[in-house]
């Protein structure tokens, strides 16, 4: 008994000592189809945090790169632009949808089809500054999906 005593509260002291990370969850990602020589494409999916984080960068072997942006009504103009993270308050799902936030895959190295399963690696922030990542696969639609 005493020996399951002291092997309890090693258990109990070693969880203690690993940090833990926020659940991710991640539903419904999808990235728009390209046509030949198109060197950009549009990146959507429903996004929720366990406790607040910041989604800070995605990476993929797809493209150049990939970058956070927002669409905004401004003058009655929408315009589009790169923003440097995302807020992910805790519990709330958050959209990344077209007319909205998203991310962009920028110098893409080849066409996406329809069908094509993309993958994407996202990366988180807490307030901490300690990041967290999730991989994820995105599947490819047709071009006039919204």
């Amino acid at each position: 008994m005493k020996r399951f005593i002291q092997l309890l509260c090693v258990l109990c002291v070693s969880t203690l000592i690993f940090d833990a990370h926020a659940e991710v969850t991640v539903q419904n990602a999808w990235v728009r189809a390209t046509v030949p020589q198109q060197k950009a494409a549009g990146v959507f999916f429903d996004i929720q945090a366990t406790e607040n984080l910041q989604l800070v960068e995605a990476q993929t072997s797809v493209a150049a790169s990939a970058e956070l942006h927002e669409m905004k009504m401004e003058n009655d103009v929408m315009r589009m632009r790169p923003i440097e993270q995302l807020a992910l308050p805790a519990g709330r799902k958050v959209n990344l949808k077209p007319g909205g936030y998203h991310l962009m895959l920028m110098g893409l190295k080849n066409q996406i089809k329809v069908g094509d399963v993309i993958p994407l690696r996202l990366v988180f922030q807490d307030k901490n500054k300690k990041q967290q990542f999730v991989d994820i696969k995105v599947i490819a639609k047709p071009i006039n999906t919204n």
